[in-house]
């Protein structure tokens, strides 16, 4: 990289590790990367105030996105992605949705609130819509193309066996 603001090795380290596995989140910097937690936690404020680095919060964790490389709709997508249990959720709905709480649940073997509860977050993201049918309440993924675009660009960044013979299909999408 010939960019001058990447010139010190621990910042290019960095950015190279975010670039490399968009969304990943403080820890797992702390823990692939070995360095100091003051030291990462230095260089990512830097980064992001030299607008090199994007800063997204899911709730739960901090991740870190290249620059101008992922919209907002972009980065909510990929946060879901890098959950375990949303990704899951988004590969059944993209499979065979639109489904409901209970088909979630016994595909997924959770209980309904914990399939509730992430789907809650799938729609307050506005990644999954959610319409009463009847007693139950049915959910389908509002923008598929983007969400399989993501996954199979960035698969490596999420990996998981049971999702990816799910969305396996799509490997030349």
């Amino acid at each position: 990289m010939s960019d001058p603001d990447l010139e010190l090795a621990s910042r290019r380290t960095i950015y190279q590790r975010i670039a490399d596995a968009p969304g990943v989140h403080f820890r797992a910097l702390l823990d692939d990367l070995e360095y100091a937690k003051g030291t990462l936690q230095y260089q990512l404020r830097w980064l992001a105030d030299e607008g090199l680095i994007d800063v997204s919060d899911d709730g739960k964790y901090t991740r870190y996105y290249p620059a101008a490389e992922f919209d907002e709709a972009d980065r909510a997508v990929m946060n879901a992605l890098c959950r375990e249990y949303s990704r899951r959720i988004l590969a059944h709905l993209l499979a065979d949705g639109p489904l409901s709480t209970t088909d979630l649940s016994d595909r997924l073997d959770k209980t309904q609130s914990i399939v509730s509860w992430h789907l809650s977050k799938l729609a307050e993201t506005d990644l999954v819509t959610k319409e009463r049918d009847g007693r139950s309440v049915v959910y389908d993924v509002i923008d598929p193309d983007r969400v399989k675009y993501l996954y199979t660009v960035h698969r490596r960044s999420f990996t998981n066996r049971v999702v990816d013979r799910i969305l396996g299909r799509w490997d030349s999408y």
